[in-house]
């Protein structure tokens, strides 16, 4: 049988045109990109890179002050951190919790929406093997290209189980995917609720929701208006934390930096047509729901304003850039109506770097 999609870039000496992840002896990590005529400068000397291309993976090269890195192939996770990006990536930790508590399961059909700058779609492609299908909507052309530059450099080219279409889900989604055909959507944009509608017609019975928001103002309007929809079950909501540990002999304590709060996640399931979900039992306790001056429901505009939901734009000249860096013309983007509409960010959110990301050069 054929190797699955690239597990050949994982095995095997290193290769031109493979990214290395470098390690110093202060632990410091450096991506590099091999090519035989290529070198790694520092301001304490310098290497080429042919005293690595087929080379096994984890040796150790030596610059010319005598400083040894530690050479090995990126894991999905060094990769996710370290590759190009015009949108803020989904942090690993994200992404592991998107696939395990959204069971996105080997031969999956998955519909993703919000593309970004692809770090999702890589664990979802990883997930859902050679036998499944990923179906990614992104909004922006220029976010597109960057995602598929970054999704092939991973894979070695492209992915069999992967499509990639310019567009609004809403419009997108009854052309990708038969009405009750898709096992699993994931929704990673500024106003998920909007295309509600259109996830549960194309959502299988118990199929899986799963959102990720950046901010509380987000997650409230989310989580209402699952409820009003009535074809959801009663969505959960859950973030996740890392803190690393210093281990150095008996002083093993907690480390100094930590990524906290990066995004909400929330889960919810399609139910079968025509079954209204139970109530719930548990009455809302005064004042979880804001009032205007008159003593009326406030107005959805004023609760749900871009200013609210932490909307903010990425420039065009980091697109430039990244798109420079990742070789990608216009005439390599994705099919698809293009559009121009931002990607929501909030204040905080994870972006071009973060404590701990291992540096591109």
């Amino acid at each position: 049988m054929p190797a699955p999609t690239g597990a050949a870039q994982r095995r095997g000496p290193f290769r031109t045109g493979e990214r290395v992840q470098l390690t110093d002896p202060r632990g410091r990590l450096h991506t590099i990109t091999l090519h035989p005529d290529g070198t790694f400068h520092t301001h304490k000397g310098y290497f080429r890179h042919e005293e690595l291309i087929g080379s096994p993976e984890g040796v150790v090269v030596r610059n010319t002050a005598g400083i040894e890195y530690l050479a090995l192939r990126p894991l999905l996770s060094d990769h996710v951190l370290s590759m190009p990006r015009g949108a803020a990536v989904v942090y690993p930790k994200d992404a592991g919790q998107v696939v395990t508590m959204g069971d996105v399961f080997p031969g999956a059909t998955v519909v993703e929406a919000g593309v970004g700058s692809g770090g999702l779609t890589l664990s979802l492609l990883r997930a859902v093997g050679d036998g499944g299908r990923v179906l990614s909507v992104e909004r922006r052309e220029d976010f597109a290209a960057i995602a598929r530059g970054n999704v092939e450099t991973f894979f070695g080219g492209p992915h069999p189980a992967w499509s990639l279409t310019i567009g609004d889900l809403a419009d997108a989604l009854p052309t990708l995917a038969d009405p009750g055909t898709v096992d699993r959507v994931v929704l990673d944009m500024l106003a998920p609720w909007e295309n509600l509608d259109a996830v549960a017609g194309a959502l299988a019975p118990g199929g899986v929701l799963i959102c990720y928001v950046a901010t509380t103002t987000q997650l409230s309007r989310l989580a209402e208006d699952l409820r009003a929809d009535g074809r959801y079950t009663e969505p959960q909501a859950w973030e996740s934390m890392v803190r690393g540990w210093h281990l150095e002999g008996l002083a093993v304590r907690p480390e100094h930096r930590m990524i906290g709060h990066t995004g909400f996640l929330l889960t919810t399931r399609r139910l079968a047509d025509g079954v209204e979900p139970p109530q719930r039992r548990r009455r809302p306790a005064k004042g979880n729901y804001p009032v205007a001056a008159d003593g009326a429901p406030a107005a959805d505009e004023a609760l749900w304003s871009p200013e609210a939901l932490g909307e903010r734009e990425v420039s065009d000249k980091k697109v430039r850039r990244v798109r420079r860096d990742l070789h990608v013309a216009p005439e390599d983007l994705p099919d698809g109506p293009a559009t121009s509409a931002p990607r929501g960010a909030a204040p905080g959110d994870p972006g071009d770097a973060a404590p701990g990301d291992p540096s591109g050069d």
